[in-house]
């Protein structure tokens, strides 16, 4: 009498041949999208919101790291300049977030839990935090009173400047947009070196020539690491990098490398001595930031619109965890 199990077995050890690369008689189905429609849903935010206070976020947060540093340098109309500067760039970046949100209430509402775990609880936080900070930091330094309760201030805007200027990366990066996903490890360092851009920018702008030298080496350092970042996450991005070349978003990028590092050359080689070359380099720094901003905002909405993107890499990714699949 046979084994009743033996014919499970059979098939058992035929399954297992087959994953290890026996050639399948039926080739498998090829799926990209339902009739060309999106896989996952684009972002609903408005580009001008939200692009908009990631940049204006991004100019406060590395704004204040350097108006602590001209602080202690004696660069104390920079300092001021810088201070004033970061009040009025949160304060345009907290209102075009509630702008996009449509309802004011929903932002003390995010306050109501903080939730480690969550981008969005943590970045409300840090909002929270530092709009206060900067606030004092500004009014002290016109007013000149108050000194140490303004000292205080400016260093607690200082250190939580940087996480303000990248969390925003951090926020987009946890979403599944494609083009932002999947350069969720250089996304945080594209954002602060375009931050760094836009607060060198800022600096050569308003404060004195004779003040600019470590904007000026700031602006340098931010355009080089901005390419290094921006190279970085396209060659991770693989086919999805061409949402970061093409349409809106590669016309937006192109613009910022070549502002970026305009402005940057000019305020290193004129800025020293030229006022006008200065404010020249300042506002190409400034408009590059932008630029990178708005670009990779363009690049996220592209991929998630188009099916190739979200459904090719996932197919790759299967192929490569499991040969017998291809």
């Amino acid at each position: 009498m046979s084994d009743p199990t033996s014919g499970g077995g059979q098939d058992t050890r035929r399954r297992r041949r087959n994953r290890r690369g026996e050639q399948l008689m039926v080739p498998r189905a090829e799926f990209e999208s339902y009739y060309g429609r999106p896989v996952i849903k684009a972002p609903s935010w408005a580009a001008r919101d939200i692009a908009g206070y990631f940049f204006l976020g991004g100019l406060a947060g590395a704004g204040s790291v350097l108006a602590v540093g001209a602080q202690l340098t004696a660069r104390t109309t920079t300092a001021t300049a810088m201070k004033v500067s970061s009040l009025a760039a949160v304060s345009l970046s907290a209102a075009a977030l509630v702008h996009d949100l449509g309802v004011p209430s929903r932002f003390p509402n995010m306050l109501r839990v903080l939730k480690p775990t969550s981008p969005m609880s943590v970045g409300s936080w840090l909002l929270a935090a530092y709009g206060p900070a900067a606030g004092t930091a500004a009014v002290t330094a016109v007013t000149g009173r108050l000194p140490r309760t303004g000292a205080a201030a400016t260093a607690a805007a200082a250190l939580l400047g940087p996480a303000l200027a990248s969390y925003t990366a951090v926020l987009a990066a946890d979403t599944a947009v494609p083009a932002w996903h999947g350069a969720h490890r250089e996304l945080p360092y594209l954002f602060a070196a375009s931050a760094t851009a836009a607060a060198s920018g800022m600096a050569l702008l308003v404060g004195p020539v004779h003040e600019s030298a470590p904007a000026r080496c700031a602006a340098v350092l931010a355009a080089g690491a901005d390419e290094i970042a921006t190279r970085a996450a396209e060659r991770r991005l693989g086919m999805v990098a061409e949402t970061y070349r093409e349409g809106r978003a590669g016309t937006l990028l192109r613009a910022a490398r070549l502002l970026t590092a305009t402005g940057a050359a000019t305020g290193l080689v004129l800025g020293r001595r030229s006022r006008p070359a200065a404010a020249l380099a300042g506002l190409a720094l400034l408009a590059g930031s932008a630029c990178t901003r708005f670009g990779v905002f363009a690049a996220g909405v592209a991929s998630a619109e188009d099916p190739r993107y979200t459904v090719v890499p996932q197919r790759a990714a299967l192929n490569a965890s499991d040969p017998a699949q291809s």
